[in-house]
């Protein structure tokens, strides 16, 4: 009698372990645009990406620091209006504690051969400043939108803080450091949205003509500087009519 007992206890840890190494269910409306199990209709260094423990896993050593940021990038498509779910978490692998990293929408592949992109960029790192932020990646504007900020950037590519969604300190009090958070981005028209763990850290209305961009790539980044790891998962886009 003890055979088929262990036999379905180990029946049951094997489907634990499948099931941990598996994509959520994506919510209605949504898709999946990560599989959990492998980096299928995704493009970046090897050497850099990988999947583990069911999560999209980026990270740098010591003794091979990269020169410059990289990315690794969704190649099944270029979405314009979307809303992207995901949890993401990070750490620095340093005696600081210094990682940075972000999600690039919207972007540009500026060098194809070692996975560079630019535009718009959801901010995230291990310290207590940037999370939330809208970042222009290799652009000329830069930060875009601190923590809190709702910003209209003019035709004339001028920002204007036009109100408050809070204080950045509000935004870091939701943020779980070196655990799982989740992250919401909401792209509409000119209007793009971040959201932390439910609270909303930026509204920036894009009226710049020669630099707003409505459609583009979407990217995971890899930050150069001191040793880090990125993990990205549960990753649901819906697109919106």
């Amino acid at each position: 009698m003890k055979t088929p007992i262990r036999l379905t206890l180990y029946s049951l840890l094997a489907a634990i372990s499948v099931a941990g190494c598996q994509a959520a269910e994506p919510q209605a409306g949504f898709k999946s645009i990560f599989n959990g199990k492998d980096l299928t209709g995704w493009d970046g260094n090897p050497a850099l990406w990988s999947v583990k423990d069911g999560a999209i896993t980026g990270a740098t050593k010591a003794d091979a620091p990269i020169k410059a940021n990289t990315f690794l990038i969704w190649t099944n498509g270029s979405p314009g209006d979307f809303e992207l779910r995901l949890k993401w978490r990070i750490v620095g692998n340093n005696p600081g504690n210094q990682a940075n990293s972000g999600i690039q929408y919207r972007s540009k592949v500026l060098d194809q051969s070692q996975w560079i992109a630019g535009g718009y960029q959801a901010d995230m790192e291990a310290g207590a400043n940037y999370t939330g932020i809208l970042y222009e990646e290799r652009m000329t504007r830069g930060i875009m939108a601190l923590r809190g900020e709702k910003v209209l950037w003019t035709a004339d590519s001028k920002k204007q803080v036009t109100g408050k969604l809070g204080s950045a300190e509000e935004v870091q009090a939701v943020i779980k450091p070196g655990d799982w958070n989740d992250y919401r981005i909401v792209a509409k028209g000119n209007v793009l949205q971040h959201f932390i763990n439910g609270k909303q850290s930026v509204e920036v209305v894009d009226e710049t003509k020669d630099k707003a961009a409505t459609s583009g790539i979407i990217g995971l980044q890899l930050h150069q500087g001191p040793p880090m790891t990125v993990q990205f998962k549960d990753l649901q886009l819906r697109e919106l009519k």
